[in-house]
């Protein structure tokens, strides 16, 4: 059984997550967190199971904690992980270069799993643009990346998309921060040969939905995933928490915890 908490205890994904966790015998719900100023701090996410400020306030520490929240609040987690010692499960997206770097270093003393998607669905998406971008390389492909998601969500493009375009760029053997396109407007002219292209829509209640496209003259790949639930990022950061339980210090990714 794995003592569990979850950060962000009264948002959508948290109390998703939370709710989960307590229909899972796997696990031992022993907390929820909320930011310090939070209404919900001191009051019951279910009978028995409360909100607390952080880790330490806990009557009980969990084992793995897992984090749906905004880079500030994720960070902070990240040291009181290096501090009270526990391992991590990481969902949060919009973390900048110099955040994941300070993950990277604390996952030398501690367990963290981090991926911008913890759907099954997408990490073989993941996988399938990676073969395909190698396939492909050299072939004359333009590649572009278009993702929509409900009118709420803060950052833009999505971590998803970001990774896609990390991976197409890597498998293409190019600088993301040269090549890489967020928008087009005006006389822009010819696209360029070594461009990826990376297109965000905000609308409605969309959940996720991510396309990659492979285009040439006379014929287009298209790769998508369309996520109609929340549960499925829910349910695979609880395979996360399960899988990271016992795990040596380091920095994992989805792709360790599903074997592919």
């Amino acid at each position: 059984m794995v003592k569990l908490a979850v950060a962000g205890g009264a948002g959508r994904m948290g109390r998703l997550i939370g709710k989960l966790a307590l229909e899972d015998k796997d696990f031992k719900l022993v907390g929820v967190l909320e930011r310090p100023d939070s209404p919900f701090v001191g009051k019951e996410f279910e009978p028995g199971i409360k909100f607390y400020r952080s880790i330490k306030d806990m009557e009980e520490k969990p084992e793995i904690v897992i984090d749906f929240t905004a880079p500030e609040g994720t960070m902070a987690l990240v040291r009181e992980a290096r501090e009270v010692g526990f391992g991590l499960v990481i969902g949060t997206t919009g973390l900048t270069k110099e955040q994941i770097e300070e993950i990277e270093k604390v996952s030398k003393e501690v367990p963290i799993v981090y991926s911008p998607n913890m759907s099954l669905g997408v990490n073989l998406l993941f996988k399938l643009v990676e073969e395909a971008a190698r396939a492909l390389k050299d072939k004359g492909y333009d590649v572009e990346i278009f993702e929509i998601h409900h009118r709420f969500k803060k950052d833009a493009p999505s971590g998803t998309a970001v990774r896609l375009a990390e991976i197409v760029a890597k498998e293409l053997g190019l600088n993301l921060e040269e090549s890489g396109v967020y928008g087009r407007k005006g006389m822009i002219g010819p696209r360029k040969d070594d461009e990826i292209g990376v297109l965000a829509a905000r609308m409605g209640d969309v959940v996720g939905e991510h396309t990659v496209y492979f285009a040439t003259l006379g014929e287009r790949i298209e790769l998508t995933h369309r996520a109609t639930s929340r549960e499925t990022f829910a349910r695979g950061a609880l395979i996360a928490a399960k899988w990271l339980k016992g795990k040596e210090p380091g920095l994992y990714n989805m792709f360790d915890v599903l074997e592919i």
